[in-house]
């Protein structure tokens, strides 16, 4: 066939093409008929080697048709964009999936608002602790036994415990740097995350939150402290729900107790608090013999656990969405 009919048919097929065409075809007809490797460039390279007096004739009409795609490719395109304008983008479409906050922030959020109607504010410190507002000040010195079960991730040694840090173990050391920097009456929440070499299985993880509560005043006893922690676990889990005082023992507080509830039929182990050592208050700057407090702490994760019937830790930090997206 001769290159003059070739170049024709290849005019004919680009029109042909564009009449029953539609936008999302734009693209590849631009590659069938303009790019380098289409039957029209093809067609063009070979002019080059016609006798002189066939070559001017032919290259013009080459050139011609190239234009005419080009234009009408245009032309199409600009006619696209018409209809893509006459669409009406308020038509709903396909509903979204929206994100929300993780449980563990939602309840922290939850235990936030709660505090905040029996009088009490959030304090904040460092996760990364010096040894000795981790230890030291909370009546937990170098051969102290709870050392073995509460020794971390230390991020440097130095010369004395206010000089070595690691990343906290729990968020106790906030009360000491808020006794230091208040005066009583102290009412304070402190939420954060914490540190423990722990291995990890379904209840253990070594990161995790922690809660912690303080209040210091004039006669506070352990009645106060009954009386919130029984007004908390009501709000969390229901108001059904009885809570009981273990006998326990940690080196901050004296008396110390293991907090139970009863919940769906069984008594579980909650949380621990008790009654300010007076040592404690002592390095806080407080006077012991005018002041007494309180003191809990408990693990966002256990709550959160409890509540929904969760029986793997591990489920929070991971990347289940199917799991994430319940809450």
């Amino acid at each position: 066939m001769a290159l003059r009919d070739i170049l024709k048919e290849i005019l004919a097929a680009a029109e042909a093409d564009l009449k029953s065409a539609t936008f999302k075809d734009l693209e590849q007809l631009k590659i069938k008929y303009l790019g380098r490797k289409s039957a029209l460039s093809l067609a063009l390279r070979q002019i080059k080697d016609l006798p002189d007096d066939e070559r001017g004739p032919l290259g013009r009409l080459g050139n011609e048709i190239k234009q005419k795609i080009s234009a009408m490719l245009e032309q199409f395109a600009a006619g696209q964009d018409h209809i893509v304008d006459d669409l009406d983008f308020t038509i709903p479409g396909i509903e979204p999936l929206m994100g929300h906050l993780h449980p563990i922030t939602q309840t922290i959020g939850d235990l936030i608002d709660f505090f905040a109607g029996l009088g009490f504010s959030v304090a904040e410190g460092p996760e990364v602790e010096t040894e000795e507002y981790n230890f030291d000040l909370l009546n937990i010195p170098p051969d102290h036994p709870a050392r073995d079960m509460w020794d971390t991730f230390w991020v440097s040694r130095g010369k004395d415990s206010a000089h070595s840090t690691l990343l906290r173990t729990h968020t106790s050391p906030v009360q000491l740097r808020y006794m230091r920097e208040s005066k009583p009456p102290i009412r304070i929440i402190a939420p954060g995350r914490t540190f423990r070499y722990e291995a990890e299985d379904a209840t253990h993880s070594s990161v995790f939150y922690q809660l912690e509560g303080l209040m210091v005043d004039k006669g506070i006893t352990l009645g106060h402290l009954k009386a919130v922690i029984d007004a908390m676990v009501k709000h969390i889990l229901g108001d059904d729900v009885k809570t009981r005082l273990r006998p326990s023992y940690f080196p901050f507080t004296e008396p110390s107790f293991e907090v139970d509830v009863w919940f769906e039929g069984r008594w579980l182990e909650l949380m621990g608090c008790g009654m300010v050592n007076p040592k404690v208050l002592e390095n806080g700057g407080i006077d012991s013999s005018v002041y007494t407090g309180f003191a809990f702490g408990m693990g966002i994760e256990r709550i959160i656990m409890a509540k929904y019937k969760i029986t793997d830790i591990r489920n929070f930090y991971g990347t289940n969405f199917d799991f994430l997206k319940q809450f």
